[in-house]
């Protein structure tokens, strides 16, 4: 474990003495950690931001996942989760993904992409729990307010823990990453969708995306049409959505379409942009020839948490 932020000796005195319990030792100082830990046989790691006190008690998680290719530090760097976990008041979680080369060019086995993790069955499921075990032995955390949220493969990863940890995870987003939920059963699970009709690299209509940089690599989408279709039906919502509201920015435009009435009070809910690329939206962006425009016509973090922000999961 390397800790950029101690726990304050305080705690840490007490914890020893037995006035409080390590795992409550006043939970994780305010500031930045990474640990490690081994899960299926394999060394993983994670990145914590944890923000300022403003409340007492356990606090909500919010999972980030970065996209293929990326690793934790890049994504929290490029999102700007940190800031909008410290405006919220939730712990903001960037686990790495794997690949062969460190903490570079890592990827999510989603089931569907990509990469090294997909080719070789990484049990990243595996992986996610047991990194919510590991954090709940280190920081005050409410087990019933665990969000995952993702970009890109990392989107499509954030579905794939919806689809299997329902039974954690309280809702969950998926920023330009697509996925078609496999299980019928379990609990209803919040869904929030933030993709481009223009996105020109996971394709908004489905099909083969282009070439990873510097492969031959190419992975075939499901739209994102499909994508919502099945978490309607997996939810028992109503099949037709409600638009409840639009903006227009740029030269860019969104629209929030909700489908309701689900069941466990859960809700689908799709952001549709036109104009933006692949990024995350509200974020700058250095790789407008890859990734296609950035666009602020809505912010990711902030719409990311008012939707978290209104559900609880089972735990």
């Amino acid at each position: 474990m390397i800790a950029a932020n101690p726990i304050p000796r305080l705690a840490l005195l007490l914890a020893c003495l037995g006035v409080l319990s390590p795992a409550r030792a006043g939970g994780l100082a305010p500031g930045d950690y990474r640990f490690e830990l081994e899960a299926g046989g394999r060394d993983r790691s994670y990145l914590v931001h944890v923000p300022p006190p403003a409340a007492s008690g356990a606090l909500p998680v919010v999972l980030s996942l970065h996209g293929g290719g990326g690793n934790a530090r890049q994504h929290r760097r490029s999102t700007g989760m940190d800031a909008a976990a410290d405006r919220d008041g939730y712990i903001a979680v960037y686990p790495n993904g794997s690949g062969r080369l460190g903490d570079l060019f890592l990827t999510w086995n989603a089931g569907i992409c990509c990469g090294y993790a997909q080719a070789q069955d990484v049990d990243d499921v595996g992986f996610i729990s047991a990194l919510l075990d590991d954090l709940g032995r280190r920081a005050a955390i409410d087990p019933r307010r665990i969000y995952a949220a993702g970009h890109s493969n990392g989107g499509m990863m954030a579905h794939r823990l919806g689809d299997e940890l329902s039974g954690r995870i309280a809702a969950i987003a998926s920023v330009a990453g697509a996925r078609v939920p496999t299980s019928r059963g379990g609990r209803a699970v919040p869904v929030l969708q933030i993709h481009s009709e223009d996105d020109p690299r996971a394709l908004y209509h489905g099909g083969l995306g282009p070439p990873f940089p510097f492969t031959r690599t190419r992975v075939l989408h499901p739209s994102v049409e499909a994508t919502i279709a099945a978490w309607v039906r997996r939810d028992g919502c109503n099949a037709t959505p409600i638009e409840r509201e639009s903006r227009q920015a740029g030269g860019h435009t969104a629209r929030r379409l909700v489908h309701e009435n689900c069941r466990d009070g859960a809700e689908v809910a799709l952001w549709q942009l036109t104009g933006a690329g692949h990024g995350w939206p509200g974020a700058e962006s250095n790789l407008e020839a890859l990734l296609g425009p950035p666009t602020r016509v809505i912010d990711a973090n902030t719409e990311i948490w008012k939707f978290f922000s209104r559900f609880s999961g089972s735990r």
